[in-house]
């Protein structure tokens, strides 16, 4: 009896070993964590590459990683602008929960809060290493800085490359056209919360997707032995576009098709530097952007493919992107999932891969892991997508294959051509003066309301409309925000 009560002590003593053992390998970030790739580019087109029928272009490894893992037909972002489509990938959240809205510009008194749990901080809750590396946009104040929000390292833009004393809607004017309008400082370089360089040039400019691919290869190199997430934010295809020698007048289709060759290199670069340390089947990849083509700019823009109109609307165009993901046993091969998904989805998904806590406060995304796993039979786990732009405003809401657009102003060339030579050409504004009902299944390109023949339809979703407002307001119809929380403030 005494020998059995030893033994069962002993084995209550091993028990408890191995359980504070596993509890603290998971808190740290156990060998085996999944590490997160996630490759966001700026302003392009659902039709821009190979595996969503680009022609002009060659896009062999996004091609190569779609093969090889799952394509989506049908991702979204949560606005079609930069700073609050970042803010979605970033918090899980709709951007306007968060306090962002439209593109922040040089000096802005706002940005990312430090109340929000970002990607980054999400993972290193479990020892995860962290690295952004390109195009921010969530402030440029320090306190904004990605390595204030949980990232071990930066290197980029902490804004679009437009933004500085060359932009492409100046250049052509004449300098007393120049002073009457909105000019910017100069554009700096910034690695970590330091700025390296405090005017970057065309030169530069051409050098920037090298460097970020580089920077991204020497981290994955340098963590190869523990987990980590990477966010490589590309500067490119946003205008002004520039490209290396190694890739100029490589494609067919001018500097455009050339940058999203380079960019193409960019992905290979990375896929060969995970095949090489050993760490391909542990880790997840993600090809994604953060809005559609800004269309006015014509041939240094890119292509919506059959999507109606782009960057700055909630028409598919704008706000539809390529969606391709890898991850060798994890994610089968050549899957195509038809079933809707968004940038507000990744966060809650990483943290269920990563066995990372979720924020205390509310987030609007969910864990889409059975479709990125393209699991038999797997459904979108919300009710609804609600798609915000300009001030608050609510302009469409999407449930399944139907989408309904509420009454409001938007932007269009109006089947005119855009500019040519980085020139852009003006758009017009339009007015939809009721609600409009598409099947985006059917009629991927929104040709045809079917508003007047699905009644219940419309009425189910204006309903719909009617809880979010509640929630998040909607400027539309002058409702204000219960939900929403407070950008951060230039301390």
């Amino acid at each position: 009896m005494k020998q059995r009560h030893g033994l069962i002590h002993w084995a209550a003593a091993l028990a408890g070993v191995l359980f504070s053992f596993h509890t603290a390998t998971a808190a740290s970030g156990a060998q085996g964590s999944p590490n997160v790739v996630v490759i966001f580019a700026d302003d392009l087109g659902y039709g821009d590459l190979g595996c969503f029928g680009a022609k002009g272009q060659a896009t062999p490894n996004l091609d190569r990683m779609a093969a090889e893992g799952v394509k989506f037909e049908r991702f979204y972002v949560a606005q079609p602008v930069c700073s609050a489509s970042r803010m979605a990938l970033m918090t899980g959240c709709y951007p306007n929960r968060v306090g962002i809205k439209g593109a922040l510009g040089p000096g802005a008194k706002v940005g990312i809060s430090k109340e929000e749990t970002t990607l980054a901080e999400l993972v290193k809750q479990n020892g995860y290493a962290t690295a952004a590396f390109g195009k921010w946009h969530l402030g440029d104040d320090p306190q904004f800085l990605p390595v204030r929000h949980g990232f071990d390292e930066y290197l980029g833009l902490p804004y679009s490359n437009d933004m500085w004393p060359y932009h492409p809607e100046l250049v052509n004017l004449t300098p007393e056209q120049r002073k009457k309008r909105r000019g910017f400082p100069a554009l700096p370089l910034v690695d970590g919360d330091r700025i390296i360089l405090p005017e970057v040039t065309t030169v530069e400019q051409t050098r920037l997707t090298t460097w970020y691919t580089q920077r991204a290869v020497k981290f994955i190199n340098t963590n190869k032995d523990k987990p980590f997430l990477l966010y490589l934010a590309h500067s490119m295809p946003h205008v002004p576009l520039f490209v290396s020698d190694k890739y100029k007048g490589n494609s067919a289709n001018g500097v455009y098709g050339d940058v999203i060759e380079e960019i193409d290199w960019s992905v290979g670069e990375v896929l060969k530097a995970l095949k090489e340390n050993g760490l391909d089947e542990n880790t997840l990849v993600i090809f994604t952007s953060d809005n559609g083509p800004w269309l006015s700019y014509g041939t240094h823009s890119g292509s919506p493919g059959p999507l109606r109109e782009g960057k700055g609307t909630v028409w598919e165009g704008g706000v539809r992107e390529p969606f391709v993901a890898r991850w060798p046993g994890k994610i089968p091969s050549g899957k195509v999932v038809t079933e809707p998904a968004m940038t507000i989805d990744i966060l809650p998904t990483v943290a269920a891969l990563t066995g990372s806590k979720l924020p205390d406060h509310k987030i609007d995304g969910r864990n889409i892991w059975p479709l990125l796993s393209a699991t038999d039979g797997a459904k979108n786990p919300h009710e609804a997508y609600y798609f915000y732009y300009n001030d608050n405003e609510l302009q469409a809401v999407m449930k399944g294959r139907w989408k309904l657009y509420l009454p409001h102003s938007y932007r269009t060339l109006n089947g005119r051509p855009g500019g040519k030579d980085g020139v852009p050409a003006p758009y017009e504004q339009r007015t939809l003066e009721k609600a409009e009902l598409y099947d985006v299944v059917s009629d991927i390109s929104e040709r045809t309301d079917l508003g007047a023949a699905n009644p219940e339809v419309v009425a189910e979703l204006e309903k719909l409309a009617e809880d979010m407002r509640a929630d998040l307001g909607d400027s539309l119809t002058k409702r204000a925000p219960n939900g929403a929380r407070l950008a951060g403030k230039v301390e």
